[in-house]
């Protein structure tokens, strides 16, 4: 059902996580080093430490979204899968702030300390709004649908 604008949302969703996936979600340095924080992994200079947890949720977070774009006849099963989409991304920017929280504390004891957010850190955010978009139509399709069956 690529036609309607839930799928859009959605498809938008998997696209941002999926991405988010790969690619860094913040950086630190201290004087010597420099590390980036990934799905799976806090790595640089000799160092990695195991962000499996996240790695996970990021994961689950990209796969609902794709199981429920070919969930279409069933609209309220759609509606519920949207809401576990919305508590798995809000897991995810959770785990993004717990992670660079630690990260940065754990570098701080360094002379000179820099740290920053990739622009990934702000997908699992703007697939919240896209999934809230989501889930919106596809109530208004459930809606227009029980009222066409109240005038048969």
């Amino acid at each position: 059902m690529i036609q309607r604008i839930q799928t859009l949302y959605l498809l938008a969703v998997a696209a941002l996580m999926i991405t988010a996936l790969f690619v860094p979600l913040a950086y630190f340095a201290d004087g010597t080093a420099e590390y980036t924080l990934r799905a799976f992994t806090l790595s640089g200079d000799g160092m990695s430490q195991p962000t499996v947890y996240m790695g996970i949720v990021m994961v689950l977070a990209a796969a609902v979204p794709l199981v429920n774009i070919f969930l279409f006849k069933r609209r309220m099963l759609q509606i519920r899968l949207c809401a576990v989409e919305m508590v798995l991304l809000l897991g995810t920017v959770a785990f993004i702030g717990i992670y660079y929280y630690l990260s940065s504390r754990m570098m701080s004891q360094a002379e000179i300390h820099v740290h920053g957010f990739r622009i990934a850190a702000v997908f699992p955010l703007v697939s919240l709004v896209l999934d809230y978009l989501a889930m919106r139509a596809i109530f208004r399709d459930e809606i227009l649908v029980k009222s066409l069956d109240r005038i048969r």
